[in-house]
C-alpha cells in the first residue's frame, strides 16, 4: 500500500459506517473496518482500496452486514448496494 492509499483510507475511516450514515444521518463515528467493494471483482481479487468504504463491525462482518447478509442479500434487507455506499463515500471524502 502506497502513501496515496492509507491517506485515503485514513479519511474513509474517520467517515464511520457509511450504512449508519444512510440509517441515521451524521453522527460521531465510532470505530469501523474498511469493506472493499465485492461486486464486479474476480474470486480472490480485492478491490482498489479508492473503491472502499468504512462499516462499522455489525455492517461488515456481523449478521445483518454485507458479509453475515452476502451481496443479494444485503441489497434485499436495506435497498441500496455497495455502489450506493461507495457513491456516498466518494462524495464526503474530500
Amino acid at each position: 500500500m502506497n502513501k496515496s492509499e492509507r491517506e485515503h483510507l485514513s479519511r474513509v475511516a474517520a467517515l464511520g459506517c457509511m450504512v449508519c450514515r444512510r440509517l441515521y444521518g451524521p453522527h460521531d463515528p465510532g470505530p469501523v473496518e474498511i469493506h472493499h467493494k465485492r461486486a464486479g471483482t474476480g474470486a480472490g481479487r480485492r478491490a482498489s482500496h479508492f473503491d472502499a468504504f468504512g462499516l462499522c463491525v455489525e455492517h461488515h462482518r456481523g449478521n445483518t452486514g454485507v458479509h453475515g447478509l452476502g451481496t443479494k442479500g444485503f441489497v434485499k434487507n436495506y435497498g441500496f448496494d455497495e455502489a450506493n455506499l461507495l457513491q456516498e463515500d466518494r462524495k464526503s471524502v474530500v
